[in-house]
């Protein structure tokens, strides 16, 4: 399952996010992971998040992200959260190729049991169907 939370720079998602990785922390029975670009959450996020700069290892676009969550999924099946904050930083402003990436990141989190959240910064109406049909 995925959840977007959406909205223009400023608009809170960060703070939204934040604030649902810290309860995630407190109530699931795995891991917890945090995914972002710039390591700009370390002071921010509970120290038992994984939290993983994508810079660090050289994720950009969106195939390159999801062959990236792939890999931890497989390698750490404890993981039951994953929290993507600025997708849009990571892969691009190519809507319908993000609408391609949330179809097989839901598609994997439903068979791998995770919940996946990622914050999309831009405006609701400028994106498409296959986009919004996961906020």
């Amino acid at each position: 399952m995925i959840k977007l939370i959406i909205g223009n720079k400023g608009s809170g998602k960060t703070k939204i996010l934040i604030d649902l990785i810290n309860h995630a922390l407190q109530t699931t029975d795995g891991n917890v992971v945090c995914i972002e670009r710039g390591m700009k959450l370390t002071y921010e996020i509970n120290h038992n998040v994984r939290l993983i700069d994508a810079e660090e290892y050289g994720v950009e676009g969106f195939d390159m992200f999801f062959g990236f969550l792939s890999g931890l999924l497989a390698g750490n099946y404890d993981i039951k959260d994953v929290f993507v904050d600025g997708i849009l930083k990571i892969g691009g402003r190519d809507y319908d190729k993000l609408g391609e990436l949330f179809d097989k990141v839901d598609a994997l989190a439903n068979k791998a049991g995770v919940s996946v959240v990622f914050t999309v910064s831009a405006d609701a109406s400028e994106l498409p169907e296959s986009v919004k049909k996961f906020a």
